[in-house]
């Protein structure tokens, strides 16, 4: 088993420690479930404001990860996450976009980059898959959510493609696929496997009986991220499922579609 690059220094959330060591005002890492106000299925640090979850108890739940981060609610910035391969390049203009209220969401975007200080690139996870991105010379960071859906549309080789357009070098562009379910417990059938190109089958694509399937998410990702140029050594995959780990986690496989929802973030922080 690979080094788990995600590590857990807080109840309410896992940092990418390597990145952060990089570069000591990075903020970035994966909330957890725990530490939060929230009652019953969204028990107890449910961050998505789209689930039939009280909304005053879901921003204080914003409000205590915030304080834990060390990144102010209002400097939150998020796309509405169609499942769709839309990027935004944002800056502190986009400063509490979709902080507090799901209509002031970026709309139709699934992908966020940006280099400025004191703003906080989010999106929100219970299975999909988040994808962070930091180069440590241009300081250019990013985020992107990937379901089936964006992974398909191939979100990640377009976000590579976007910093290259911005003038990151490939070769230094640090990736890391953040919590999501894992391959053993996403079994779909041949409408998502359909829309996967036939060269990656074979390492991301495991058949099962009666036309159903395993699909490795992460892996998939992984795929297109080397077709895109990124070097191998440079993608870490986390060992974290979403699904298996209950305790730390939801999941909306799992959970039946009625549960909670976890943030992916990153961004600079000086002492704002």
């Amino acid at each position: 088993m690979a080094c788990e690059l995600f590590v857990r220094n807080h109840k309410c959330f896992l940092s990418i420690n390597q990145w952060e060591q990089i570069d000591p005002n990075l903020k970035v890492g994966f909330s957890t479930r725990q530490g939060g106000l929230s009652e019953g299925k969204y028990s107890s640090l449910n961050i998505g404001l789209h689930v039939a979850d009280k909304r005053k108890v879901v921003l204080k739940n914003r409000e205590i990860l915030a304080h834990n981060i060390g990144i102010p609610l209002n400097y939150w910035v998020s796309g509405e996450q169609v499942h769709g391969s839309q990027i935004k390049v944002v800056t502190s203009n986009e400063r509490g976009c979709g902080s507090t209220d799901i209509s002031s969401s970026i709309p139709q975007v699934d992908g966020l980059i940006t280099k400025d200080e004191n703003i906080l690139c989010t999106a929100f996870f219970a299975d999909c898959v988040p994808l962070y991105f930091f180069d440590p010379v241009t300081k250019y960071i990013g985020i992107a959510h990937a379901g089936w859906r964006g992974t398909t549309l191939e979100i990640a080789g377009k976000m590579v493609h976007k910093f290259a357009e911005l003038g990151v070098s490939i070769e230094n562009l640090l990736i890391a696929i953040g919590p999501a379910i894992g391959r053993e417990k996403y079994e779909v059938d041949r409408t998502v496997i359909e829309h996967i190109p036939t060269k990656y089958h074979s390492r991301t694509i495991y058949e099962q009986q009666n036309c159903r399937y395993l699909l490795d998410l992460q892996q998939l990702n992984s795929e297109i991220l080397l077709q895109s140029g990124i070097l191998r050594h440079n993608i870490s995959i986390t060992n974290y499922c979403t699904y298996s780990a209950e305790d730390l986690f939801f999941s909306h496989r799992r959970d039946q579609g009625k549960t909670g929802r976890m943030l992916g973030f990153i961004g600079y922080s000086t002492n704002v």
